[in-house]
């Protein structure tokens, strides 16, 4: 029997971070007059066109978190159609989030960052929810638990909404920690005080908070929280829509804030790397990215 992949390896300071994406994202999945567009990849991979070809995740691999029948009834659509009064998918659909939580997967087995389209944490395992279609970070860590031997595995997710399809997926699994930073009360009206469990942690934040509010979050909820948890490998659902300039939130965080967010969650264990969840601005988007990657290159834990 052959042995397994290995787990990405660790980060040094300073190491470059690989980017892995596809330039299908600027053509599939067409979404007219919607804040998540194929225009947010075409910003992306223009500023960033280094980066690694990823491909299609598998049904098996996105089984491990969804239903077969929802994978099958995405599929089979042959015509747009609001899926909820967010979410629209057409007949490209399928093949978009296939690949999203394809590159996923590969961004996880190079430590590196997935710049992808939809994204994915509000994806229920039964329906799409919130602009997502496949959990793109959940698939992503059930993978490396199966294929990259990493037993205990830790999800950050500091996109400005709570991150309600990870939440589900792994609320009663012990060997994922997962922990969202959001704006509350916010869309989608989860992740509210009091909610959770010993492995599901909810940080809701109010309309407003500063990079100075976050800090102080990650200092007394999420880095000790990871530290208990001790992962074998952390990955982040790296959302950029708490920005101050995002027209879809209420926050204030700034490029600055945005880049020690990536590199303190870069110090919580010897091995991360990231997916790409919201960030709806155009025009701050490739630099808030560039920001992040800084951050999660410049840390050595």
């Amino acid at each position: 029997m052959g042995s397994r992949p290995a787990l990405p390896p660790a980060r040094g300071g300073g190491r470059r971070i690989e980017l892995v994406s596809h330039p299908d994202f600027t053509r599939l999945h067409p979404t007219p007059h919607h804040p998540e567009s194929p225009e947010r990849l075409a910003v992306l991979l223009e500023r960033f066109p280094d980066y690694v070809e990823g491909k299609a995740a598998t049904p098996a691999d996105i089984e491990r978190c969804h239903e077969a029948s929802y994978l099958y009834s995405l599929r089979a659509l042959d015509e747009p159609l609001w899926l909820d009064g967010d979410t629209y998918a057409s007949e490209t659909s399928f093949d978009a989030a296939l690949l999203a939580a394809g590159c996923a997967i590969e961004a996880t087995r190079r430590g590196g960052f997935a710049l992808v389209r939809p994204p994915g944490h509000h994806a229920l395992p039964d329906r799409a929810m919130g602009f997502c279609l496949f959990d793109n970070v959940a698939v992503a860590a059930r993978y490396a638990q199966a294929e990259l031997d990493a037993a205990r595995v830790a999800i950050v997710d500091f996109d400005v909404h709570h991150g309600n399809g990870t939440e589900a997926i792994f609320l009663d699994d012990p060997s994922v920690l997962f922990i969202s930073l959001h704006e509350w009360p916010f869309y989608p009206g989860t992740g509210g005080p009091g909610e959770g469990n010993e492995t599901t942690i909810n940080v809701p934040l109010p309309a407003g908070t500063d990079d100075a509010g976050y800090a102080v979050a990650f200092d007394e909820v999420v880095e000790p929280a990871v530290l208990r948890f001790d992962p074998d490998l952390v990955l982040v659902s790296a959302g950029f829509d708490a920005h101050e300039e995002d027209p879809l939130a209420m926050m204030r965080l700034s490029v600055d804030g945005f880049r020690s967010l990536a590199g303190r969650c870069a110090a919580l264990a010897p091995r991360t790397a990231a997916v790409l969840e919201g960030g709806y601005n155009l025009e701050t988007l490739p630099d808030l990215v560039a920001a992040a990657l800084s951050g999660f290159a410049s840390t050595q834990p």
